[in-house]
């Protein structure tokens, strides 16, 4: 029912009253409809209306925690700020307290299972590896195993074919070898010992070039040939090709009797070789080439040369002729070094730490450096020169040897011991008198390892060139070496890109204040460093190059701070705010004894 009030008191009290016409009735009810009011009451017992949300708000005082949700954490495409901000809207200073201490256990819980996991992959991965290794060692000895019984095979075949290619005395030792490489696989490392043991007592020096290795061992020695000059293709000496099967060894004779051409190719087959072997050359044979020259030649000399094969490793060449009448030694070698070096490479394929390994384990063939008793002997010198070492007289082949340990020292890049090598090898040349033409070629042999070494520092300077202790060791190895201008220039150019390269890394952004700033800061504090590092590394009387080095580089940020204030009015306050943040800068240089405040300039238009 609608709530009617009348005013009619209200409309007396106020004393309007209301214009009506003649007729008491009709004015009455029209003077009661302009005076009511209808109310109409919200009916709350709708069913149809929607219910009313609750709102989980917590109580002041609620100690309720807050869970952390861990498949919400592990979603990569969480925004934490935004996670945190909708979960910890409404919580109170205890229920965070809470909730980031739930957050630290879990992070503490989660680090704790990370390290034993890590454990236990490290544990597992060392047993794999070491399983693999083994895995490895048993291939390779298979690998080698086989690679004997298709050799044997092999030379089955082409005995086959060929009649009469061994003698008797060769036969009966092929035999002995067939029937050892009949064994089992755990007695062929102990056979390739044997051989290795046998090559070392029978040719001197031949344990230098060919230490022992896991799989290495002999596969074919012939001893019945000659080294042929490359001009005249006439014997020079007498040598012996032994093959392995990762490296070619030539050993001549140690016989100081010469070949006398005409008789060479008149021995008797049966004949046997007493001389003692040197060996004198070995090349691996993935870089060498093995040639047969018996097409060449013209019609007087296809008869010499029919026996003769030529050796290339790298750029050089040499020739060898073997002195039997018949080929049959001349095309075994040939087959046998095709198939040795096609296996050798296809092992090198399947498992390339082979080349590691013998890299490792192989010192540096003297393929590529002449002999030094040789080069004394061409030079009409004596070769037995005595030098004293500590008071004992020792020859030139132990000088050879001292320089084969200083190849090691630095393809080791142990630099230490290298720089000290020298320095006494040097010291010792000096005790040499009367001997100038050796004192000379020992010098010379020495001087080129040492340009090796420095080059190998120098590179060590460049790449640490920001570390003091480090740039002071390098640094003390070349001056020793005696390349102390070389140690100077490459650390100053070393610096100078250091100083281009962080200067262009400072961006210009729309403040020139702050670029000025990071420019100057820059400039002087690499300044700096370098004259600091360089005072303690050279001597004073060096001085001189470091000062004219930091003018070339102050010269060049005056050229960068007049480029960028050239549009600026001089005498501005950003200009003069500019050039006061550059001369704070430059005093930093002070701290090394240099004053470069007063040479910040802006240059002129004219200069």
């Amino acid at each position: 029912m609608p709530h009617v009030n009348t005013l009619t008191e209200k409309s007396t009290k106020s004393g309007r009253e209301r214009p009506g016409r003649q007729g008491g009735n009709t004015a009455d009810l029209v003077k009661r409809r302009y005076s009511t009011r209808f109310v109409q009451l919200s009916d709350f017992n709708n069913a149809d209306a929607p219910p009313i949300p609750k709102l989980n708000l917590p109580t002041p005082g609620s100690t309720q925690s807050i869970d952390v949700d861990k498949m919400a954490l592990k979603d990569p495409s969480l925004d934490p700020e935004k996670y945190t901000t909708t979960i910890l809207s409404d919580a109170s200073d205890q229920q965070l307290r809470d909730y980031q201490k739930s957050l630290r256990n879990l992070k503490n819980r989660k680090s704790t299972e990370l390290q034993r996991s890590v454990l236990q992959n490290r544990t597992q991965f060392i047993k794999i590896s070491k399983d693999a290794e083994k895995l490895n060692e048993d291939m390779r000895a298979l690998r080698s195993h086989m690679s004997e019984l298709s050799a044997s095979v092999s030379n089955l075949s082409s005995n086959a074919m060929i009649p009469g290619a061994r003698s008797s005395s060769e036969n009966a030792a092929t035999r002995t070898r067939k029937q050892a490489n009949r064994s089992s696989v755990a007695n062929l490392e102990q056979i390739y010992n044997n051989q290795l043991q046998t090559l070392w007592k029978e040719v001197e020096g031949s344990q230098k070039f060919l230490p022992a290795i896991p799989g290495r061992h002999v596969e074919i020695e012939q001893r019945r040939w000659a080294e042929l000059d490359a001009a005249t293709w006439k014997p020079k000496q007498k040598v012996s090709l032994i093959l392995l099967n990762d490296h070619l060894m030539v050993a001549r004779e140690k016989s100081k009797n010469r070949i006398n051409p005409e008789t060479t190719g008149k021995a008797e087959s049966g004949q046997k070789v007493s001389n003692r072997l040197v060996a004198e050359k070995c090349w691996p044979l993935q870089d060498l080439d093995m040639l047969d020259l018996a097409p060449m030649g013209s019609a007087h000399d296809k008869h010499e040369m029919a026996n003769a094969i030529s050796i290339r490793y790298g750029n050089e060449s040499f020739t060898y002729r073997s002195e039997r009448s018949s080929s049959t030694e001349k095309d075994k070698l040939l087959r046998k070094f095709r198939q040795t070096s096609e296996e050798f490479r296809r092992l090198l394929r399947t498992d390339p730490e082979t080349i590691t390994r013998n890299k490792k384990a192989i010192v540096p063939t003297s393929s590529n450096k002449p002999d030094l008793l040789r080069s004394l002997s061409k030079s009409n010198d004596h070769p037995e020169i005595l030098i004293d070492v500590d008071g004992k007289q020792k020859n030139l082949r132990w000088v050879e040897g001292q320089i084969d340990e200083l190849d090691i020292e630095i393809a080791l890049q142990h630099f230490e011991e290298a720089v000290r090598h020298i320095e006494k090898l040097r010291k010792l040349v000096k005790s040499i008198k009367g001997r100038a033409t050796a004192q000379d070629l020992i010098i010379t042999k020495i001087d080129g390892r040492a340009n090796t070494l420095a080059d190998l520092v120098v590179k060590r300077l460049v790449d640490t060139h920001s570390f003091s202790n480090a740039t002071q060791t390098n640094i003390a190895w070349l001056v020793r070496l005696g390349f102390d201008h070389r140690a100077r220039e490459s650390f100053l150019e070393a610096r100078s890109d250091m100083i281009t390269k962080r200067a262009r890394q400072c961006i210009f952004e729309g403040d020139l204040k702050d670029f000025i700033f990071q420019v100057s800061f820059v400039y002087f504090t690499l300044i700096r460093n370098t004259v600091s590092i360089y005072q303690q590394c050279f001597p004073p009387l060096m001085m001189s190059a470091c000062v004219k080095w930091a003018k070339e580089h102050l010269d060049g940020f005056n050229v960068i701070l007049s480029r960028q204030l050239s549009s600026v009015q001089r005498g501005s306050p950003t200009w003069n705010e500019c050039l006061y943040q550059a001369k704070e800068h430059a005093m930093m240089v002070n701290e090394v004894g240099l004053d470069f405040k007063e040479l910040v300039r802006v240059k002129e238009e004219g200069e």
